[in-house]
């Protein structure tokens, strides 16, 4: 697919430019709108280098966070908790890998009502390939340093906190 031309203006900032004089300043519009971009051009950029290994970004997650899990495995609830998406979600990203050959569900021991999905070695090695590559692109950040990353990572820990999507002990 060929790249799109490159406009000869920030659209954001024309955006937000417009908007002040309709109705005000909203940096918050910018704000979302620059994040929601920024979010467009990464997956792009980081489906690209995991798709030549049959995954998405969400398939990737759920291939490291069983390689994450002592045992190589987890229960189908926990992956979605951890991940934090929807049930069906999980099911739909556990069956994809599942025919890929990359897991294997099967009953949990622990729960007569659950399952667990485990990563099989070609997993593994998919999962290890997909992440050299990743870290090779520095994940689509390679614009910004180390501290701009950990400043980025702050800046939007507030946000999660807010959405409860933990405990903040702070």
């Amino acid at each position: 697919m060929p790249k799109p031309l490159s406009l000869p203006f920030d659209p954001i900032a024309r955006a937000d430019e417009l908007w002040k004089r309709r109705w005000g300043p909203a940096p918050s519009m910018a704000a979302i709108t620059s994040i929601m971009r920024a979010h467009q051009i990464l997956l792009s950029q980081v489906d690209a280098v995991v798709k030549p290994y049959g995954l998405t970004f969400a398939r990737y997650e759920a291939l490291v966070l069983l390689t994450f899990s002592r045992a190589g495995r987890l229960p189908m609830s926990k992956i979605g908790e951890r991940l934090m998406v929807h049930p069906t979600s999980v099911t739909n990203t556990v069956d994809r890998l599942q025919r890929a050959g990359l897991v294997t569900k099967g009953p949990n021991p622990e729960d007569g009502r659950g399952t667990l999905a485990s990563i099989t070695d070609k997993g593994r090695e998919v999962c290890d390939a997909a992440t050299r590559d990743l870290m090779a692109m520095d994940f689509g950040l390679s614009s910004y340093d180390d501290a701009q990353c950990d400043a980025i990572f702050s800046l939007l820990r507030p946000l999660r906190v807010a959405a409860d999507d933990f405990d903040d002990p702070a």
